[in-house]
């Protein structure tokens, strides 16, 4: 078995966030990390919408991501060096870098490239083991302000410096690396003190481990100290010397710079310099030298909260502006809060020299929003927060919070500035959370992060299955709809008089910015609409009513075209008409236009070519064309800047033909080439897009040809001789299909209609094909009006629809439903078609516990602030309380109306893990709902007091549950499946299988010998896999003569599952906790061997080996994806394609394993694998096989991403490439687009 593994969608948790201006164009850009892949982020001030510009796989793990300018030399400064340098200067005092801290051992600067749209590696640095290692740099990154130099640290010892300048061609350079370790370090986190122009200093927070190492008594760990140590790089000597160290608070967990040193500018102080700490319940601002200043952080005042519970920060971002600076710092329930320094220079009188000395460290709450991982404030005024889970979000602010109620809390309000007893905590306070006052929600980006669960279910009967997946954490958790396609907003829908056979829409001017008109053609005339405040029909145009339209153009500056069966109008801008009749006895059977050619087919299979001159008058070509077959489609492409005419003309005939026609003067209307197809075409379209793949720098000429059987061809046109070559082929639907040219993003694309409707498009440089999620249309063109100015305007039967596509680039459609709590596990009715999801949060209320307190504190007398507890729960979190307690629920969803119809809320501390619809011979296979609940559960070490298998019925056609029983056990059911017409449940590390009973499960069979807890169960006939949460898959099989469970099988390597399937009776496919995807299979003559049991009282497989079972399964296939891997399954995602196996992961990816199905194509694509690794170098220098191998070595899977990048790479390596395959570079595109379309029609 060889599997060639894509990623259908990357991963969509951000990690990190860092702000700059990376192209070097005044507007500010935000570069995420998604754990393996870096995305650059461009926020539009003017839409106040943020839309991806590049994602670029770097095949490894980014552990941290900083961002730094070059000093010196911005825009317009002249120093006296010559005009390319000082040219290079100043684009690099403009221009942000990216260094980047990986699992690769080396540091890496990269550059963002505008022109080709990439991530150039400007330096690798190399410095230690690849691998997450304890005492590797890299995850921890700190630069300096002034960009002077960067510190990269491990978690434990080591810390590196490397200086950054420039060389006398102003290249960017970086020195060899500068020691700061210390022995027996834990550090905690680093950053870089602004000091101006002095020395670079960083700050450091530490923890000495050597004496709590040697003491066994555990004193000396209680008595340990965390230390904030200040390096400084000494720029004169060339070394870094650790210049200051002193005690801070044990609990401190983050630092933030504070704005030092002189500015560039005024020569004025920019602020006192130091570090905040972030400590649990206070903060504190601290410099060397200097008193320091301490206050709380104030805390909720909710009546449900657990007060003993500490608060710490989670994210911060420091704002400069001129002249003044503050800080927004989040909390980890999603509380901001301002915190701004009050200070004041003072002059030495004994000299010149003068310091800043603080005031006040002040704080106030801000607002609240969900919690991120990263928050970046662009100058235009947004605030950018890259959310820890669920979507991210883009506000603007609507003010800085200086006028409001809020109660400012500083340090002058407390005995020596807070610090009166350093270990003492202070007073408590409080504030009333409400809505968003100060920011305004302006874009939200949709993030699966974390996939908990999901099935692969074609519920909507369509052409292709859809992803049901359980995401989210707490409130804010959904269950989300994915299906593969384009978002479509529609805005306009009305209803027509009669049933259009055509739309489109024309300005009246070539300058216009907006379309004017809307033309509808009709069997028997054509109705011409207005386009302005209102849309309404109108007579003076100047175009024939009395006829069907075949075509209309805005031809020339200000003149407009209409081709009906009969002739063609020309209508000049003064309303003069200038017509040309067809001869007697024919009529126009099909036309196409741009801005200057028309081209018209007769019924007498003749073609007549019209020519605009420049006095704007149309010109029949003299000589006619007779093609020798009816036309039953034709096109022409736009004119090209600069041009008279596009030399190209395609004509479709019933003849099953495509021709390419001349339209050049020298050789017009001759047949340059030819393409025989399958079925008579239906549409034709020649459009010029850029496709990297083909064509790096310029756009690529593709005529696609639409055919009668739903089958799209797309063609590449050769510009020089007008040869067809590189042919594509692609299955749309089953109705005749219809080519729109039109314009998106200022880029040319192409709808196609079918029984669904595709869109051809750029985006990120490369072409997509994706179906539109809406109605199916019967006609469709561009559509720009002031309100819509990239819509598109379709017509379905007699209904005329305005729209447009928001999220260019995305592949899924979401649509989702909210979930009260952390969804665990979901469950499918095969009948109703609904969806059962259990959900449950830690450390959470339930309903009915947290109406009891709230009832039993007015009953002490305790006044309830209801305002503050029905805040919204998916904005605001549910108040945290002790561990050991829950919140579950049981949600029964609709997924085809997106709605939930009903909730089961738990009660008595019970939490609900698994769920399963499960058919019981003894109720006459009713299907009965099973869920797992534990009571009391405490997650580490995993205890409960009494775990539950609960029993519903349903009713009301499943929208509502009735209990019937509840059956306790001893632990937690982490897994239920049904089996062979009872129940099968995995209770800790005991496998059973229950009969239904009147008032509770009987027992009927149990198994005792699994090492750990069953996580995963799956079943086929009487054979059993089963999931171990620390050691693998085992195989079991039931024997119903002694009603016996017998594990004959397990794996000889320890994984950690989280989820596995059965691909076929032999074999299995599972992920583990560390991203590795793993393929097994058991010895047929084995399994052959176990199901016919000669001896009858299963001695096979009672006869241990290797200390485990009695026969080991053989690992075929072994692949890391980067991802922990949440569910697999085997299924078929494109109608009538083979089986394949899709996988979800933690962080929100989306990936398949396609099985290979020749020798040939392994030999082919692993070949261009091995080229690719050589030839592609990974981003942050990385080795690509040793990353796909991270734990066991890379066997049997092709790494599809590697593959995929073949298209970006310059066109001389692809013809090399290709040149060793032997192949053309056309061949190889093919090969693996048939691989990713055939697998998964993405």
């Amino acid at each position: 078995m060889h599997l060639y593994n894509l990623t259908l969608q990357p991963p969509t948790a951000v990690s990190h966030a860092i702000l700059g201006n990376f192209s070097g164009a005044r507007h500010q850009e935000v570069i995420v990390s998604r754990g393996t892949r870096l995305e650059l982020l461009r926020p539009d001030p003017n839409t106040g919408k943020i839309s991806s510009i590049l994602t670029q796989d770097v095949f490894g793990v980014i552990r941290a991501l900083s961002s730094f300018r070059l000093t010196g030399g911005t825009k317009g400064e002249s120093l006296n060096m010559s005009p390319r340098v000082n040219a290079n200067l100043a684009d690099l005092g403009r221009i942000d870098y990216a260094i980047v801290g990986s699992d690769s051992g080396r540091i890496v600067i990269l550059e963002y490239e505008p022109k080709t749209n990439v991530f150039n590696k400007l330096h690798q640095e190399t410095f230690g083991k690849s691998g997450t290692r304890r005492i590797v740099p890299g995850q921890y990154l700190a630069t300096d302000p002034k960009g002077r130099s960067v510190m990269i640290s491990a978690v434990e010892k080591a810390k590196l410096v490397y200086i950054l300048n420039r060389d006398a061609a102003a290249n960017l350079t970086i020195s060899s690396p500068l020691e700061a370790h210390k022995n027996h370090a834990i550090i905690h986190h680093i950053i870089g003190v602004d000091v101006g122009f002095d020395n670079p200093m960083y700050a450091a927070l530490e923890v000495d481990y050597s004496e709590s190492d040697q003491d066994p008594s555990g004193e000396a760990f209680n008595n340990t100290e965390k230390m904030l140590t200040f390096y400084e790089l000494d720029l004169g000597l060339n070394h870094v010397v650790r210049k200051w160290s002193e005690p801070t608070d044990i609990r401190a967990n983050l630092l933030v710079q504070v704005p030092g040193g002189r500015s560039g500018t005024t020569g004025d102080f920019d602020g006192p310099s130091g570090v905040i700490i972030c400590c649990e319940d206070h903060i504190i601002w601290r410099d060397m030298d200097s008193p320091q200043h301490r206050v709380p952080i104030p805390r909720r005042n909710h009546p449900l909260a657990d007060p003993n519970r500490g608060l710490i920060i989670v994210a911060t971002v420091m704002h400069k502006m001129r002249g003044a600076f503050f800080f927004l710092l989040q909390s980890e329930e999603g509380d901001l809060y301002k915190v701004t320094i009050e200070h004041e220079t003072i002059s030495r009188p004994d000299s010149d020299e003068a310091f800043v000395e603080v005031k006040s460290l002040k704080i106030k709450y801000f607002d609240t929003i969900p919690v991120a991982t990263g928050l970046c404030i662009l100058k235009s005024g947004f605030l950018f927060a890259a959310s820890e889970f669920g979507n991210h979000y883009l506000y603007q602010f609507q003010k800085l919070g200086d006028d409001d109620d809020e109660v400012e809390f500083s340090s002058t309000s407390y005995p020596k500035l807070g610090m009166n007893d350093p270990q003492a905590p202070l007073p408590v306070v409080t504030f009333r959370p409400r809505p968003l006052e100060n920011l305004i929600l302006q874009d939200e980006m949709e993030s699966l992060d974390p996939i908990l669960d999901a099935k692969v279910l074609n519920l909507f009967n369509t052409d292709t299955p859809q992803i049901f997946a359980a995401c989210g954490r707490g409130a804010r958790s959904s269950l989300r709809t994915l299906r593969h396609g384009l978002e479509v907003e529609e805005t306009v829908s009305s209803e027509l008089p009669g049933i259009p056979n055509a739309v489109w829409t024309t300005k009246l001017k070539e300058d216009d910015i907006h379309d004017s008109y809307i033309i509808l053609s009709f069997v028997n005339g054509t109705l011409v609409l207005s386009i302005g405040e209102t849309i309404e029909e109108v007579s003076d145009t100047g175009f024939l009513s009395s006829a069907p339209t075949l075509a209309v153009q805005q031809i020339g500056a200000d003149a407009l075209l209409q081709v009906h069966p009969h002739g063609i109008r020309h209508v000049l801008a003064d309303k003069r008409v200038n017509e040309w009749k067809v001869p007697a006895g024919k009529t126009i059977v099909a036309a196409t236009t741009n801005k200057r050619q028309v081209v018209v087919a007769l019924s007498s299979a003749e073609l007549v070519y019209f020519e605009l001159d420049l006095e704007g008058q149309l010109n029949e070509y003299q000589d006619r064309k007779a093609m020798g077959s009816t036309v039953l489609a034709m096109s022409v492409g736009q004119v090209p800047v600069g041009r008279q005419r596009t030399p190209y003309l395609a004509v479709g005939c019933e003849d099953q033909t495509v021709r390419i026609v001349s339209l050049d003067p020298e050789s017009t209307l001759e047949t340059i080439s030819l393409q025989a197809l399958t079925a008579p075409p239906s549409a034709i379209c020649i459009a010029d897009m850029i496709d990297a793949s083909i064509d790096k720098n310029h756009p690529t000429m593709f005529v696609n040809i639409g055919l009668q059987n739903g089958i799209l061809l797309r063609t590449v046109l050769d510009p020089v001789n007008g040869q067809l070559t590189d042919t594509r082929t692609r299955f749309l639907g089953s109705r005749p299909i219809r080519l729109i040219s039109l314009s998106l993003q200022g880029t040319p694309s192409i709808l196609a209609l079918s029984s669904r409707t595709w869109l051809n498009y750029t985006h990120q440089n490369l072409l997509h094909f994706t179906p539109l999620i809406s109605d199916p249309f019967d006609h469709a063109w561009s559509f720009s009006a002031e309100l819509c100015p990239e819509g598109m305007i379709g017509i379905s039967g007699s209904l005329l629809r305005i729209f447009q596509i928001p999220k260019l680039g995305t592949k899924l459609k979401q649509d989702s439903v909210p979930l009260s709590y952390t969804p665990r596990k979901m469950a499918v009715h095969p009948a109703y078609r609904l969806m059962y999801v259990v959900e449950s949060d830690h450390r959470v209320m339930g309903v009915a516990e947290a109406e009891a307190r709230l009832g039993e504190l007015k009953s002490n007398g305790k006044q309830i602030d209801r305002q503050v507890i029905d805040l919204p729960p998916e904005i605001f979190g549910r108040p945290r309380v002790e561990a050991g307690k829950w919140g579950s629920c049981i949600r029964v969803v609709d997924p085809i109306h997106g709605t939930s119809v009903h909730v089961v809320n738990l009660d008595n501390n019970e939490a609900a893990f698994s769920v399963a619809v499960v058919p019981f011979t003894v109720h006459n296979g009713e299907q009965l709902l099973v869920v797992g609940t534990a009571a009391d559960t405490f997650v580490a070490p995993r205890s409960c007091r009494k775990g539950y298998i609960r029993v519903y019925r349903f009713l009301q056609e499943g929208r509502e549950l009735e209990l019937l029983h509840s059956t306790e056990v001893e632990d937690v059911p982490l897994s239920l499946i049904g089996f062979q017409g009872r129940l099968l449940v995995g209770v800790g590390n005991a496998l059973r299988i229950y009969e239904i009973g009147k008032k509770k499960l009987l027992r009927k069979c149990e198994n005792k010998n699994f090492p750990s807890a069953i996580v995963t169960l799956t079943t086929q006939g009487s054979r059993i896999l089963v999931g171990d949460m620390q050691q693998s898959i085992f195989y079991v099989t039931y024997k119903q003569g002694s009603n016996r469970l017998l594990i004959f099988a397990d794996d000889t390597t320890p994984r950690w599952v989280t989820a596995h399937t059965m691909v076929d009776y032999e074999t299995v496919a599972g992920g583990d906790k560390f991203g590795n995807i793993f393929v097994n299979r058991m010895d047929k003559s084995v399994s052959a061997q176990v199901d016919e049991d000669p001896t009858g009282a299963g001695v096979l497989a009672e006869k241990g080996f290797l200390m485990g079972a009695s026969h080991k399964t053989k690992m075929l296939a072994n692949f890391h994806v980067g991802d922990i891997v949440t569910s697999i399954h085997k299924v078929s995602m494109v109608a009538g394609g083979r089986d394949i196996l899709l996988y979800t992961g933690l962080h929100g990816t989306i990936g398949i394993l396609v099985p290979f199905v020749s020798k040939e194509d392994v030999d082919f694509i692993t070949t261009l694998e091995q080229h690719l690794r050589g030839e592609s170098q990974s981003l942050i220098g990385r080795d690509m096989l040793s990353y796909r191998g991270y734990y066991t070595p890379v066997k049997a899977v092709v790494d599809g991403d590697l593959c995929e990048r073949f298209a970006l790479l310059p066109g001389g390596r692809q013809g090399s490439i290709a040149g060793e395959l032997d192949r053309t570079v056309g061949e190889v595109l093919k090969k693996l687009e048939s691989l990713r379309v055939g697998a998964s029609g993405f």
